[in-house]
């Protein structure tokens, strides 16, 4: 996380008495990471927050590569999708992936979670493509809309309610490690420098705590090792009076990504938003053409020795590619050149702006579609760049 930030009661000192009101103590926890050599936040319960009520049946939850897919640009076409699933856990829908992230849908029926979830295997990035609503976490109320990635540490304990009217759209990334602004654009004490394209004024923390008292049965869906672990409390884990520190979910619109131009086509690292294990996070957001007089705005070809490279297209069309609609994938593999569709560069020229919005991963490492995505593969798009 990019600064310290914190809401509510907290005590002057970590680690000393903080009484309740009515004698006993507040419970302090310490969410860390890396051991104790990461980002932390220390959060004060009201009650102990290791008081299990019940441990129910774990349930299988996890995705397979889809192995025979062979070395092929990929297509997926899932702008038609409408539901995804019941909830908002039945409702990802992983598309790709390898050991450093998985990446998917989800549009859930159910617009509220009647539970809470946990996932302990990774941090996740969800991308709010249509929708609004508001997060819940321990850390407080967060309201989140269209064009929001969302940016949600492991173990954090939460629920969206989204609101009822509308389409309801989400794109899920999950990391193996923790997900980070662009080393590159932060100064020696972590503070984003004056070309970033972002700041921390653009950042979003929670805004309010969100005090839950009561006690009752809560259920809390745990996602660890290909399992939902089912763990039910006697009290509401929203039970924090105050926390500080660096590590909490946040929101970064990308309406507020500023985009960095230049006189001839610059490479997509200018893009870059996020950076994670084995993977960056780009967007591609309305801009200015490249303005030297012989430039050519559509992208060159390139080719992938040492990364795969995703486009989730968003809003917009895209002057590159032809055949792509509003929410689809498409997958450029290491080993294969790729680039612009037969008459787009000459089309390109003389633009002089774009107003596509897309989100882009970038691997380091082979990743491939799972056997969820089969059904979306569209089996002409490898020879699209035939005339």
């Amino acid at each position: 996380m990019a600064y310290y930030f914190k809401l509510g009661q907290i005590p002057p000192k970590r680690h000393t008495q903080f009484p309740q009101p009515d004698g006993s103590l507040y419970k302090e926890e310490l969410v860390s990471s890396k051991g104790f050599s990461g980002i932390y936040s220390n959060l004060y319960h009201i009650y102990n927050p290791n008081e299990v009520k019940s441990i129910g049946t774990p349930k299988p939850y996890s995705w397979e590569p889809a192995k025979a897919h062979g070395l092929n640009q990929t297509h997926l076409k899932t702008s038609g999708v409408d539901i995804t699933g019941e909830d908002y856990l039945s409702a990802r829908r992983m598309l790709m992936m390898n050991n450093d992230v998985m990446m998917g849908i989800c549009s859930p029926r159910k617009r509220k979670m009647d539970f809470y979830f946990k996932n302990a295997d990774g941090d996740e990035i969800i991308y709010i493509h249509d929708g609004e609503g508001i997060l819940y976490s321990q850390f407080g109320k967060l309201e989140v809309k269209k064009g929001d990635y969302i940016i949600i540490p492991r173990t954090t304990i939460y629920r969206f309610e989204f609101n009822e009217e509308g389409p309801l759209r989400l794109l899920v990334i999950e990391s193996h490690g923790p997900v980070e602004t662009v080393k590159r654009y932060r100064n020696e004490v972590g503070q984003l420098l004056e070309h970033s394209p972002y700041c921390e004024r653009d950042i979003r923390p929670p805004h309010e705590l969100h005090i839950d008292r009561e006690k009752g049965d809560y259920l809390v869906q745990i996602k660890k090792q290909g399992f939902l672990h089912q763990y039910s409390y006697g009290h509401s884990p929203l039970d924090i009076v105050g926390w500080d520190g660096y590590l909490y979910p946040y929101a970064l619109s990308i309406h507020d990504f500023e985009p960095i131009t230049g006189r001839i086509h610059q490479p997509p690292p200018v893009h870059q938003t996020f950076q994670a294990w084995g993977f960056v996070i780009c967007s591609f957001v309305p801009r200015l053409f490249d303005y030297h007089p012989l430039a050519i705005p559509a992208p060159y070809n390139h080719s992938n020795i040492d990364s795969d490279e995703v486009l989730y297209y968003a809003e917009g069309e895209f002057m590159s590619r032809k055949g792509i609609d509003r929410g689809s994938f498409t997958i450029h593999m290491g080993g294969l050149p790729h680039g612009p569709h037969p008459g787009t560069v000459e089309k390109s020229i003389g633009a002089k702006e774009t107003h596509e919005y897309a989100v882009m991963l970038d691997t380091h490492r082979p990743l491939f579609i799972t056997t969820d995505a089969l059904e979306f593969v569209d089996n002409n798009y490898p020879m699209s760049w035939t005339e």
